[in-house]
């Protein structure tokens, strides 16, 4: 699917937007003008010393603290302050288009998925760096193998129904969060899919996979989640019972 046009009326669906926050003052004000009307944005401020908080709290946005430092720590404080049906996750450095996402609970509300996730779709070469590409195409393929879910990228933007979000019990606090979002999601039997959002360069720099070095710990991070065991299988009770 190529269709970035928001072509749902955000009247029609309600959900709370999670925008995790590490110094993202300047991006901000462009980021919570795209939020949809009437939806809740909910700024996770992760230790920012621009003033992110503060911006945010001037545009209308809900700003949650999290002292504790990592992206997982910022989403999931997010997750649990959030009260709509529906909950949205989404960068706030410019680079993803929360206008998009009322498309994406839509297909919810519709039956569709469980979890939705938008596949990048770089509008320039700067947009997405090529390490940073590089670790995310190494990683869905060892996704796959996991779960045999064929996903090409496993980006920050997606919407799920945050029942459904809390009760995989999400444990990681680091990089990893997103995509043991989709393990779990997987193991739990929902239905995750993709689909395609231009992908902008984002404004001002990458706390995470801007270098290499961001992106070989974001890898470690969610190689980690990747380990994990998986749901037992009726064939895993039987080999148990006979040692």
């Amino acid at each position: 699917m190529t269709d970035y046009a928001p072509a749902d009326p955000p009247a029609l669906v309600r959900a709370d937007i999670v925008l995790p926050c590490l110094d993202e003052a300047e991006a901000l004000p462009r980021v919570l003008a795209r939020v949809p009307h009437g939806w809740r944005a909910i700024v996770v401020d992760n230790g920012s010393t621009d003033g992110s908080a503060d911006v945010a709290r001037s545009l209308g946005a809900t700003v949650v603290r999290e002292p504790r430092r990592g992206f997982g720590s910022a989403c999931h404080a997010g997750l649990l302050a959030a009260e709509a049906e529906y909950v949205c996750f989404c960068d706030c450095d410019g680079s993803l288009d929360p206008a998009l996402l009322p498309g994406f609970v839509r297909r919810l509300a519709g039956g569709e998925s469980d979890l939705l996730l938008g596949r990048r779709r770089p509008t320039s070469r700067g947009a997405w760096p090529l390490h940073a590409r590089a670790g995310n195409i190494a990683l869905s393929r060892m996704l796959r193998h996991r779960t045999g879910l064929r996903l090409h990228d496993l980006g920050p933007m997606r919407a799920v129904r945050r029942e459904a979000l809390l009760a995989l019990g999400l444990t990681d606090r680091r990089s990893g969060y997103p995509l043991e979002m989709v393990v779990r999601a997987a193991d739990a039997g929902l239905r995750v899919d993709e689909t395609d959002v231009p992908y902008l360069p984002r404004t001002g720099k990458s706390k995470v996979t801007g270098t290499w070095l961001g992106t070989w710990h974001a890898v470690r991070d969610m190689r980690a989640v990747l380990r994990q065991p998986g749901p037992r299988t009726p064939s895993d009770v039987r080999a148990e019972a006979s040692r």
